[in-house]
């Protein structure tokens, strides 16, 4: 089996297209083509679904693919070994959910930068659910994700607790929410909140229809600083994590709402594959940097 039509075939599955495979690979389009075709003629299956659009692999070229992944880590993990540097070299898959990303494209991704040079980073940002299918699947090397407090990750990934997160629920104060408002108070006004598929969105949801409450959204956005602009406007309640309120250009625009039966909480973890191989040290390194940031500022705990 060639490797080179290997990698050919896995790019084609990450990117989606033989056109992103291409510029990838620094390869004609045709070219990619013949080498997909070749693993196809070797294998003797069809490992793509040329119909679908993005290119999306078979069953057999799902199978193909995690067997791939795994023969092209260990290429990686060869090369690295015998490196006269001892060098990490080569591809660093890593997918982040949008609350997490607030706080890992900075302090955790300089770490990396400084210690691995010669490591590609390549980042996805996503909802905790579909991460955890794509590390599961070999899709990503290592993902950090938010899920519901008790909620435990699959026991087929390596999963290490980085402890439970909070937000803090903040308004304008033209909004006059009560200061300390119980949950049937908090339903009455309308929220900021992010897309469907946000832990802490399923949190608040859950806890609101547990007491039979209508939670009415009236924006949703991604950015944290669109959704805090949009609070500080008077558009409704919205919640942040402390370390992103500490900062925050609206921090005086806003007051935090201190509900004493309404505390929404998720746990973070970091999943990966074994084995982690050449990757072992950059995972601990970005770990222990993300625990770094997102410990909670002193003065915004809670007593």
């Amino acid at each position: 089996m060639n490797i080179h039509d290997l990698e050919a075939f896995v790019a084609v599955v990450e990117t989606g297209s033989i056109v992103g495979a291409s510029a990838r690979l620094h390869l004609t389009q045709p070219g990619v083509t013949r080498r997909v075709q070749n693993l196809e003629e070797r294998l003797g299956a069809t490992l793509l679904d040329r119909q679908s659009k993005p290119l999306k692999p078979t069953a057999a070229g799902r199978e193909a693919y995690e067997h791939g992944r795994r023969v092209l880590r260990s290429l990686e993990d060869l090369k690295a070994g015998v490196s006269p540097h001892g060098e990490v070299q080569g591809e660093f898959r890593l997918g982040i959910m949008p609350y997490l990303s607030e706080a890992a494209l900075m302090q955790p991704f300089d770490r990396l930068r400084t210690d691995f040079p010669a490591l590609t980073l390549r980042v996805t940002s996503g909802w905790s659910p579909r991460l955890v299918e794509q590390v599961a699947r070999s899709e990503l090397d290592a993902v950090a994700v938010c899920l519901a407090d008790g909620v435990p990750p699959p026991e087929t990934l390596v999963c290490d607790d980085l402890g439970a997160q909070r937000v803090l629920l903040v308004a304008a104060r033209s909004l006059k929410v009560p200061r300390r408002p119980d949950l049937e108070q908090l339903s009455r006004f309308p929220w900021v909140m992010n897309e469907n598929g946000c832990g802490f969105r399923a949190f608040i949801r859950h806890r609101f229809e547990a007491e039979r409450l209508p939670l009415q959204v009236a924006v949703e956005a991604l950015s944290v600083d669109l959704r805090m602009s949009l609070v500080a406007r008077g558009f409704g309640i919205g919640i942040v994590t402390p370390a992103a309120f500490a900062g925050g250009a609206w921090r005086d625009e806003v007051e935090v709402i201190a509900s004493p039966d309404f505390r929404p909480c998720v746990r973070a973890w970091l999943l990966h594959r074994e084995p982690a191989g050449r990757l072992a040290r950059p995972i601990a390194a970005f770990r222990e940097a993300l625990v770094e940031v997102l410990r909670e500022p002193d003065s915004l705990r809670e007593p």
